[in-house]
């Protein structure tokens, strides 16, 4: 999910995991040992399936990819970013997010499955969404304002993690992504079109963006 600026809170401490830590560094340790790949976009067949659940928790491989994950999210200036999105199979995302109340949010998680929220608390809310795999185009998407998401860490321990605002909104995009859902796929066929010719026209800039933005930071 592509990113934008949040509002400002009392409470500014950071969640990791959905805890709050009293201190915690600009770039996520994950960042620094993480190695950037390729996004996909799109139209590749990955991002319109359903991904493979998590079957194997505490690898190596799985630590590395997670690292990955946080290093080509970083480089691109996401919020989050979901494993179909570096042609990956399987159901994980990871995110780095800053919420409507200026809190920092940063974790990932495997085989998420999102709580199904009471007809009574249902709020949506329409606010432009941006993508990773449709490089350059937002537009406004309907959402709901609060999201809970349960799946595992990468050591296979139980993980709840609850979103509100623009966080609740990144859990759902990537949650959607894990089952083959792009954002485009809630618009209207003439807004798709819209995105879509405004990627062809912006991609190559955002591309050339996010090239410079690795060499900066040694990736």
């Amino acid at each position: 999910m592509a990113v934008r600026n949040g509002d400002i809170s009392q409470d500014r401490r950071v969640r990791v995991q959905g805890e709050p830590v009293d201190s915690y560094p600009q770039f996520a340790p994950e960042v620094e040992r993480g190695a950037v790949r390729r996004i996909t976009v799109v139209g590749e067949e990955i991002l319109g399936r359903r991904c493979q659940e998590v079957t194997e928790f505490g690898t190596p491989e799985l630590s590395q990819l997670i690292d990955d994950m946080f290093a080509t999210n970083q480089v691109a200036d996401g919020a989050g970013l979901a494993a179909n999105q570096i042609d990956v199979d399987l159901q994980l995302f990871v995110w780095d997010i800053v919420d409507d109340w200026g809190v920092r949010h940063v974790g990932h998680i495997a085989n998420p499955v999102l709580d199904e929220i009471e007809a009574d608390d249902r709020v949506l809310v329409e606010e432009k969404e941006g993508c990773l795999s449709v490089p350059g185009p937002y537009r406004m998407v309907p959402r709901l304002d609060r999201a809970v998401v349960r799946g595992y860490d990468k050591d296979g321990n139980p993980l709840v993690i609850e979103g509100r605002g623009y966080f609740a909104r990144c859990l759902q995009h990537e949650t959607d992504h894990l089952h083959g859902h792009l954002y485009l796929d809630r618009l209207s066929k003439r807004e798709r079109k819209s995105a879509l010719r405004e990627m062809e026209e912006s991609k190559e800039k955002m591309f050339a963006r996010r090239a410079a933005t690795a060499k900066k930071l040694g990736k």
